[in-house]
């Protein structure tokens, strides 16, 4: 059977679910700190680029959590992690506060 494949199923078949995850958070991580270096705030190669990296991880696991209490599939979920991680803790904050408040009928 010939099955068309997007790129997060090929990469969670050839790498698996957690390099795939992990491969996302950076992503989504490394598209703000490009914001950043565009913006003039930032240099791409200084030091802040190493602070990203347990900003990125925590998103990941923030956001496999999240998806996890959706009941996201895999491919939503991988993209879930990738705009956490690109909002950061503050914005993912904001829009997790939006979601479960806009939940409960508050």
């Amino acid at each position: 059977m010939n099955e068309t494949r997007g790129l997060i199923e090929v990469a969670d078949a050839l790498f698996g679910g957690a390099i795939t995850t992990a491969a996302a958070a950076f992503a989504g991580r490394l598209m703000w700190h490009s914001t950043e270096v565009r913006s003039g705030r930032r240099r791409f190669f200084g030091r802040e680029l190493l602070w990203e990296l347990p900003i990125a991880i925590g998103m990941a696991i923030i956001g496999e959590a999240v998806a996890s209490y959706f009941g996201l599939d895999r491919t939503v979920s991988t993209g879930v992690v990738a705009a956490l991680a690109y909002l950061g803790p503050r914005g993912a904050e904001a829009v997790l506060t939006r979601i479960f408040i806009k939940g409960k009928g508050v």
